[in-house]
């Protein structure tokens, strides 16, 4: 006689928390994607995660779930009646897993795996997004998600793990998404940039990211959310949960020392960009395989991905094709690495589930031969010949009927105003910012400090007293002896942004008052320099300075010029240059004084 159906606490506990986790992973995909895009579309990019999350989350509830875990109908689809939205399963007999031999299944409530399972749906849709940043319409891109969702990832979910063609009668291993998830989303993501087109600009212009710290606290929070990606995808708390995690770490860190070696060989410098995607390239792959492989394997899983996935993100710029964020670089690519790694290095003496569940083999270095890499391979090509064309045969009605392309000139604008009439950075008085991007450079902060002995207002005063004529003597037509003809003069520099601060300490010190500084960009006799991004070189012409200007009299001139070339100097190509002009007249606003006094 069967116990009564009980709820196992560990496992719902573990589910819950993994859910949150993976939760957490498409606003920290936004944060990653928003960083590595370009300012002007950061919020249009954030936006298409946040999106996803409210649209796949509703239609998983209503019927996309019973699509993918459903009962099997065909080997392609579930039953979309079975778990319809429609319906309420809260009995205590609603437990996942549950059969009439065991009735606790898992001993986690039906509810709690819908859940879990909901937010893979989520995220893999907001992972193709990246290939199309700066110019895929909001309204396009959402009527896209409703239709590859459902066509797409619904169906395959159910192909992989609920019982389709790919998982229990092709015997293909995919323990969290390798396949499903990654290869899917990879596929469809470049058959979007291939309907859509490039970027205007692209590859001419760099294009790079707008807010390295940006990326990188993002993929802090893809890392950290991924432990319940891959460990939650055992839905249980046993040793296999505990192997999946471990090798989550291992080839995540294998990966970033895998990719910022190959920056290192091939560009001089390892970045942080770098290490990022590595990090994400290492997630992707070993996804698909971190319960059914040893640590060893995944150690060298992460180092293969690291490197290849580094490799492959330049392939774009000799294929021709605009994958804005390398979608296809790192997830399609390193789903394929993640995924094929299974032929050679599942083994069932860490997860009997091979075997015993799944029907599969060995990998070939475990005795299996070939027949696992094979199944690992068609499995792979299934999964991508119908996302890509799925995806490409979505996104060109949509262009065709709806539009989905963004205009030109709006794509010029900024997808942020053209789409959602609101900008990432509001530098405005008025939008409650500092009037530049300086404060939030951390250059020329408006820290208290004490004020230099010359800028005082009794020292000022005494330095007016020697070198002007009264307030009352320059109103009269008298002329004071020494001070005839007195000019003004305006100094202007351009320099290094980040001499800025010592500029101003120097001129501080002189006493200098007031100065007005602004951001420009040009170039000298070098014509700007060459630049690597992605394993592709740009030549920037037009280099980022900064300009400073201070209104004095003529006798202050040459020490002024002094303090800035001092402070600015470093020796290098580039330092700028000052120079100085004649003012005619000079007036304050608040009080009308001209002239010296106005100074």
């Amino acid at each position: 006689m069967p116990e009564a159906p009980t709820i196992d606490a560990g496992n719902t506990v573990w589910l819950l928390v993994s859910t949150a986790l993976v939760l957490l992973m498409t606003p920290g995909l936004a944060l990653f994607y928003g960083g590595l895009n370009r300012a002007k579309g950061v919020l249009n990019m954030m936006m298409m995660s946040f999106s996803a999350i409210g649209l796949i989350s509703v239609l998983w509830w209503f019927y996309g779930f019973s699509v993918a875990f459903g009962t099997d109908v065909n080997g392609l689809w579930g039953d979309p009646g079975v778990y319809l939205g429609t319906k309420t399963f809260l009995a205590e007999t609603d437990l996942w897993g549950a059969t009439a031999d065991n009735p606790s299944g898992i001993g986690v409530p039906l509810y709690v795996f819908m859940a879990f399972q909901m937010v893979f749906a989520v995220i893999t849709v907001a992972l193709i997004s990246g290939a199309v940043s700066d110019r895929a319409k909001f309204g396009g891109w959402l009527l896209f998600a409703f239709g590859w969702a459902t066509l797409v990832y619904f169906p395959v979910a159910h192909w992989v793990w609920g019982g389709g063609i790919v998982g229990a009668k092709l015997h293909a291993l995919d323990f969290a998404g390798g396949t499903a998830v990654h290869i899917n989303a990879g596929a469809a993501a470049l058959a979007l940039a291939l309907v859509l087109g490039k970027r205007l600009g692209w590859p001419r212009e760099g294009m790079k990211p707008h807010n390295i710290p940006l990326v990188a606290l993002g993929a802090g929070l893809l890392w950290f959310g991924w432990f319940g990606f891959n460990a939650g995808s055992e839905l249980t708390v046993d040793s296999v949960a505990g192997l999946a995690f471990l090798n989550t770490q291992l080839a995540t860190a294998a990966a970033v020392l895998g990719w910022i070696a190959v920056e290192w060989i091939k560009d001089r410098k390892p970045t942080m960009v770098g290490a990022s995607s590595g990090a994400v390239a290492g997630l992707v792959a070993i996804t698909p395989a971190c319960g059914f492989v040893t640590p060893w394997a995944a150690v060298l899983l992460g180092i293969v991905a690291g490197v290849v996935c580094a490799l492959a993100i330049s392939l774009k710029y000799r294929l021709g094709y605009d994958d804005s964020l390398d979608v296809v670089g790192v997830h399609f690519v390193g789903g394929w690495i993640g995924s094929l790694w299974l032929g050679l290095f599942a083994t069932n003496s860490v997860n009997s589930a091979i075997g015993d569940v799944i029907g599969a083999s060995d990998g070939l270095f475990y005795g299996g031969g070939l027949t696992q890499l094979g199944r690992q391979a068609l499995a792979g090509l299934i999964v991508t010949a119908w996302s890509f064309g799925v995806a490409w045969v979505l996104a060109f009605a949509i262009e065709k009927t709806m539009g989905f392309r963004l205009r030109p000139e709006a794509e010029v604008e900024g997808i942020d105003i053209a789409e959602h009439a609101e900008s990432g950075y509001d530098l405005s008085p008025a939008g409650g910012g500092s009037g530049s991007a300086f404060a939030l450079a951390g250059i020329g902060g408006t820290a208290a400090r004490p004020a230099p002995e010359d800028a005082k207002p009794e020292a000022a005063a005494r330095r007016r007293s020697r070198i002007r004529p009264s307030r009352s003597a320059r109103r009269s037509p008298v002329n004071v002896p020494g001070m005839e003809g007195l000019d003004m003069k305006l100094v202007t520099a351009v320099i290094k942004p980040y001499q800025l601060d010592a500029v101003k300490e120097a001129l501080h010190a002189l006493g200098v008052a007031g100065l007005t500084v602004s951001e420009v960009q040009g170039y000298g006799r070098q014509k700007g320099h060459t630049e690597v991004y992605r394993g592709a070189e740009y030549t920037v012409e037009f280099l980022p300075k900064i300009r400073v200007e201070v209104l004095t009299d003529e006798l202050e001139v040459d020490k002024i010029v002094d303090a800035i070339v001092g402070a600015a100097r470093t020796g290098k190509i580039g330092d700028g240059k000052v120079w100085v002009t004649g003012v005619e007249e000079v007036v304050r606003v608040r009080t009308g004084e001209r002239g010296l006094d106005a100074l």
